[in-house]
């Protein structure tokens, strides 16, 4: 008979309902799907907690916390550890649980307790209609009655060795892909930012354009075209998941319609981080396709510039808070094309330009190349560990060959 065996979340752990007494503990923590239990103050650049938090559960050192908000990359969620030496405070929302002796490995519990095969149990329990706006109205009945696979302890102990092996390689790719976009920062300032290359105004580099403005009466009509806002330009890449369509007429797709190596810029944003974000458009999906007002383009002038000088000098308008210098606006800053055209622009001739982007490119491809390693591992994992639980994958007999 198999000493494997599932069992509910009732049997191996116990719930924590000790509170914050008269507010003592000022250490608010926050769980996130990317790095786990962490600092509120350190994830979200403030104290987002209440004024009283006497209500909040105290989380002691080896405790575990539930977050059931909702992200691309957790369904249902994700529970978190407290790996520091010292207790911290979480809202009343979070669920907090510690492990009872001997039931399970602490550290295996947290790989299985965020594993696809836990959240589909999870997912089996919940009543109609539990997801809402981003957070699950998950009720603690159904969150302790959700199933987790028990395997003997030296199982546990291996898995959770397969598992650690994996997440160093990650890591130690995460650090390598910081260290040299750090490095690539540091040489886009210098490089495009010369301070003997000749001072231009901007719209004297570049040609700039703000994007058509969205209103009701674009929402139908014969020419329904694909195009880009804010909301699909990130930090250097395109999110293209979601791309909305409006009616651009054939004189509008001329004026609004993007070709590969333009640079679409974040106009503005509730978020400060995010104005100026900047873009290239690579020709990714087919044309015709346009951009809304809250968006900037940026477009290489024949004989003046060329379209990878334009992207690193839009990255670098960004990295170094000349986008955010220049907007205005007091909650939501706007960058404004009125504004974006006075910028100063060190634009070396054309030969310097294109040596320069290289230069970059090179060094931009590495940190893209490591990056994507690190994602890859990340798909590896997760199927790693689906088969370790699943008893697909033997544990006692498999090995690394990721």
């Amino acid at each position: 008979m198999s000493d494997w065996r599932r069992a509910s979340l009732s049997e191996v752990v116990t719930r924590v309902t000790t509170k914050n007494v008269d507010g003592a503990n000022e250490n608010v923590l926050t769980v996130s799907a990317e790095h786990g239990l962490i600092a509120q103050e350190s994830f979200f650049t403030k104290k987002v907690a209440s004024k009283d938090t006497s209500g909040y559960y105290v989380v002691a050192p080896g405790q575990f916390v539930y977050n059931k908000s909702t992200s691309k990359s957790a369904a249902y969620g994700t529970v978190a550890r407290n790996f520091s030496d010292e207790p911290g405070i979480v809202s009343p929302l979070y669920f907090v649980f510690e492990a009872k002796d001997g039931a399970a490995l602490p550290e295996y519990l947290e790989l299985a307790l965020n594993s696809d095969q836990f959240f589909g149990s999870l997912a089996g329990r919940l009543r109609e209609g539990a997801r809402a706006h981003g957070l699950l109205n998950v009720r603690l009945n159904e969150f302790y009655a959700a199933t987790v696979t028990l395997p003997p302890t030296p199982v546990q102990e291996r898995i959770v060795e397969v598992i650690g092996a994996v997440d160093d390689q990650i890591s130690a790719l995460d650090a390598e892909a910081e260290a040299v976009h750090a490095v690539l920062r540091r040489l886009r300032a210098e490089l495009v930012n010369d301070p003997g290359a000749q001072a231009v105004r901007a719209d004297e580099a570049f040609e700039i354009t703000m994007g058509r403005q969205r209103a009701p009466k674009y929402a139908a009509g014969p020419y329904m075209t694909p195009y880009l806002r804010s909301a699909n330009v990130g930090y250097g890449t395109l999110d293209l998941i979601d791309v909305l369509e409006m009616n651009f007429d054939p004189k509008e797709r001329e004026v609004f319609g993007l070709v590969p190596g333009d640079v679409l810029v974040s106009e503005g944003s509730a978020s400060q981080s995010a104005v100026g974000m900047p873009a290239m458009w690579r020709g990714e999906l087919p044309e015709p396709i346009c951009f809304q007002k809250t968006l900037m383009r940026y477009r290489a002038i024949e004989g003046v510039s060329v379209p990878a000088f334009v992207n690193h000098w839009c990255l670098w308008a960004y990295e170094s808070g000349m986008f955010l210098d220049i907007a205005g606006g007091t909650n939501i800053k706007h960058i404004t094309a009125m504004r974006a055209v006075r910028m100063r622009v060190r634009l070396p001739v054309l030969a310097d330009q294109e040596r320069i982007a290289a230069e970059l490119d090179t060094m931009s491809d590495v940190v893209a190349a490591t990056r994507a390693e690190a994602s890859r591992l990340r798909s590896v994992r997760s199927g790693l560990l689906a088969g370790l639980l699943n008893r697909t994958i033997d544990i006692e007999s498999s090995e690394l060959g990721v």
